[in-house]
């Protein structure tokens, strides 16, 4: 990989992770998510109509932040030529694609809903209601949040393998390891397991982490560990 590719995929990596933790915590602000989603779903639509620009605004942001993996997907594969560095492209870009899908349902979607049921009767607010639990079902928890968790755990551990702890060490491993493994734990939260999801929220603080990890080591050493992967599958 080129010194200007490098510094691209740096630049794509601490973008996503910022852009995410920055969005986060707007919405964290302006329409008190994630803990909203455990409100009926009439209150979720009063909530979001009260603040439906900004709200819709910020869940935008989140998932252009999750569709900035596609391309760190793309360009981190380029630093190995491991098979399992071939894989793991194709995961996180399906892991970008779930995750856009699952989010864009916000701004796209739910604001229709939300005005049905702000100015409909109270049968217009139990369809838009029971709109609002299908697409949270579909598009929220199977596909965005699901499928979002384990393509994006499964997508780390693969660059990990790929990389035979040729690239910042032990700790990055482990850093990256200890985050896949708490994201995945969030396909539990809808089974029952609630009080996974602080698990679920600190292991995506920890992947964020590990994003701005990898890209600072590849612009400090500025060099590909493409050859040392190479090596290490010839061993």
């Amino acid at each position: 990989m080129s010194r200007s590719s490098q510094r691209l995929t740096a630049a794509l990596l601490i973008g996503a992770a910022v852009l995410a933790n920055l969005a986060f915590i707007a919405l964290g602000s302006a329409f008190d998510y994630p803990a909203v989603l455990q409100r009926p779903a009439g209150e979720i639509l009063e909530a979001f109509s009260a603040r439906q620009v900004p709200v819709s605004a910020w869940f935008a942001s989140l998932a252009l932040s999750a569709a900035l993996l596609a391309p760190v997907a793309i360009l981190v594969g380029r630093l190995s030529a491991a098979r399992t560095m071939r894989l793991a492209v194709a995961t996180g870009v399906a892991a970008a694609g779930v995750q856009v899908v699952g989010l864009m349902r916000w701004p796209l979607l739910v604001p229709g809903i939300a005005d049905r049921y702000v100015a409909g009767d109270a049968a217009a607010r139990a369809v838009a209601a029971s709109d609002l639990e299908t697409i949270h079902r579909v598009l929220g928890t199977l596909v965005g949040e699901t499928f979002g968790y384990l393509l994006t755990a499964a997508w780390t551990i693969l660059v990990l393998v790929a990389f035979h702890q040729t690239l910042a060490g032990r700790w990055f491993t482990a850093l990256g390891v200890m985050a896949a493994v708490m994201i995945a734990t969030g396909v539990l939260v809808p089974l029952g397991f609630a009080s996974l999801g602080l698990v679920n929220f600190l292991g995506y603080a920890l992947w964020s982490v590990w994003l701005v990890a990898l890209a600072i080591v590849l612009v400090r050493d500025g060099r590909s560990p493409t050859r040392a992967s190479e090596l290490a599958l010839a061993q």
